[in-house]
């Protein structure tokens, strides 16, 4: 790896500080080094990413890792996560191990954990993709809406429900475990489809292949009234729907690649993250 794209939550590292260590060190040992340009909204101008990158760094947290990876996920370019948030599942690197972790980087000891990603497709074409999930939840005042759940062209089921999650294994730890969604291995191939408060008995979470196509109509509200939602991707960009209206979401073509370190396992991780024993 000789270019490297280091992409900061100015929110987590105002001063730059830990930008500078990591552009610095990686000066030092010859590489290319292009710090991230963002717009008046905080999100990553495209147009100012090189044409050639190796490896994109992330500093801040987990949100930030997944706006690097929804920019960067069509070019394959595998993502380093140093830690400056919270839980951190996706970013591994401490702070205090910056230098050693660079270091290993460079050895070229290290391994790249592919995560799949999910798309939504849209009648008027428009598309967006999520590493975590994509949510189809209501829009304004407080009420459920009437769903209507197709996988492969065939009626699933049925919900009344503020809304529903269509989450990537990545994503099972996130927005789909709150809603009371499983906790799925990072690196499966799998969808899971978790209703959000749901008015039913019988709304358990749903696992299909990750092959599996599907999609989401939202249907007329109460005495027939038009029901308008967001579909929302990793809890950024968001598109509207109304009812009689789909979504399709299926397997994005691309695949999200985390630079892995560490040999510390999943499970290890969960437990460590979740404040278990």
């Amino acid at each position: 790896m000789d270019r490297f794209y280091i992409v900061t939550n100015d929110g987590k590292d105002p001063d730059f500080a830990v930008t500078d260590k990591v552009k610095g060190l990686l000066t030092e040992a010859g590489k290319t080094v292009c710090l991230c340009r963002k717009d008046e909204e905080k999100r990553i101008i495209k147009a100012s990413i090189p044409d050639k990158t190796d490896c994109v760094i992330v500093i801040g947290g987990d949100g930030s890792l997944i706006e690097a990876a929804r920019v960067f996920y069509a070019r394959e370019v595998p993502i380093l996560g140093i830690n400056m948030g919270t839980l951190g599942y996706l970013t591994e690197v401490e702070i205090r191990d910056i230098g050693e972790a660079l270091s290993q980087l460079l050895r070229g000891e290290y391994t790249l954990e592919s995560r799949m990603m999910i798309e939504g497709i849209f009648a008027g074409g428009e598309r967006d993709v999520a590493l975590n999930d994509i949510v189809v939840s209501r829009k304004g005042v407080l009420r459920v809406i009437h769903f209507r759940l197709y996988v492969n062209g065939e009626l699933l089921n049925s919900y009344e429900a503020d809304g529903i999650i269509i989450s990537t294994p990545t994503g099972s730890t996130a927005y789909n475990l709150s809603a009371g969604g499983p906790i799925v291995e990072p690196t499966a191939s799998m969808i899971v489809i978790t209703p959000i408060c749901s008015h039913a008995l019988n709304t358990s979470s749903i696992v299909l292949s990750a092959e599996d196509e599907i999609v989401i109509e939202i249907g007329k509200g109460r005495n027939g009234t038009v029901e308008e939602v967001f579909t929302t991707f990793d809890g950024a960009d968001m598109i509207p729907l109304k009812t009689g209206e789909r979504v399709t979401i299926r397997r994005s073509r691309a695949d999200t690649k985390l630079v892995k370190l560490s040999k510390i396992g999943f499970l290890e991780i969960l437990r460590r993250k979740m404040k278990g024993n």
